[in-house]
């Protein structure tokens, strides 16, 4: 452990996947575990004592729902980051998880490298949507496309034509260096873009700018 470390909470009421997480991350020398939690109730209480950077968040737990501890953390600290644990018959939470303030999705199955670089992306700030997350936030938003979105319209009308296209280029998935790829521009120059489009939205993080493009209509699902 350094002062830099990163400081992790587990939350699964399955004892062997909190052991085997923690033990996958401790190997890491720029990441701790420092507490874990066996249900959403026990998660919440935990985050309030240890104050982690980042919870890895199991979505079926007794007590009290993943996706409702979520909320509760997200409210009540913005700044801690949780990183959802989940399987792919767990579709219909995307969604959920995102607008209760999960900052990522991570496949229950994932080797011990992408546990750790997940953990490190969202830590340092940025979402994690993969593309086939991103595909599942689309499906979603085209089964609730009646959503009334009049009110978000009129906040986009705030960002710039060129803050408009990146954060339809954030809403599709893509990170910072591919945005820039694609519009030929620097990687630092996508990065302002980026934290003057979440300031002017009064979003926190690059996952509600997500949600936010669908919800306002700047990214559209095939079916609107």
């Amino acid at each position: 452990m350094t002062s830099s470390s990163i400081r992790v909470v587990i939350a699964d009421d399955q004892q062997m996947v909190r052991q085997g997480f923690s033990v996958l991350l401790n190997t890491k020398p720029d990441i701790d575990v420092i507490g874990q939690a066996v249900d959403g109730l026990d998660a919440v209480a935990k985050v309030a004592e240890l104050v982690p950077d980042v919870v890895l968040m199991d979505i079926r737990m007794p007590e009290l729902g993943g996706i409702e501890a979520t909320r509760r953390i997200t409210a009540a600290a913005p700044h801690i980051k949780v990183l959802v644990l989940t399987t792919f018959d767990l579709d219909e939470y995307v969604y959920e998880a995102l607008c209760a303030g999960a900052s990522g999705f991570l496949l229950k199955d994932a080797s011990a490298d992408q546990l750790a670089e997940a953990v490190r992306v969202v830590a340092a700030g940025d979402a994690l949507l993969a593309p086939v997350i991103t595909r599942r936030l689309i499906t979603e938003f085209s089964r609730l496309k009646d959503r009334p979105r009049a009110p978000l319209k009129e906040r986009v009308g705030d960002l710039t034509e060129r803050e408009t296209e990146v954060l339809a280029l954030i809403a599709q998935g893509l990170s910072n260096a591919e945005i820039a790829e694609r519009l030929v521009v620097a990687e630092q120059t996508v990065k302002t873009h980026v934290g003057r489009i979440l300031v002017k939205l009064g979003l926190r993080d690059r996952t509600q700018a997500a949600v936010f493009a669908y919800e306002s209509g700047v990214v559209r699902p095939s079916g609107y």
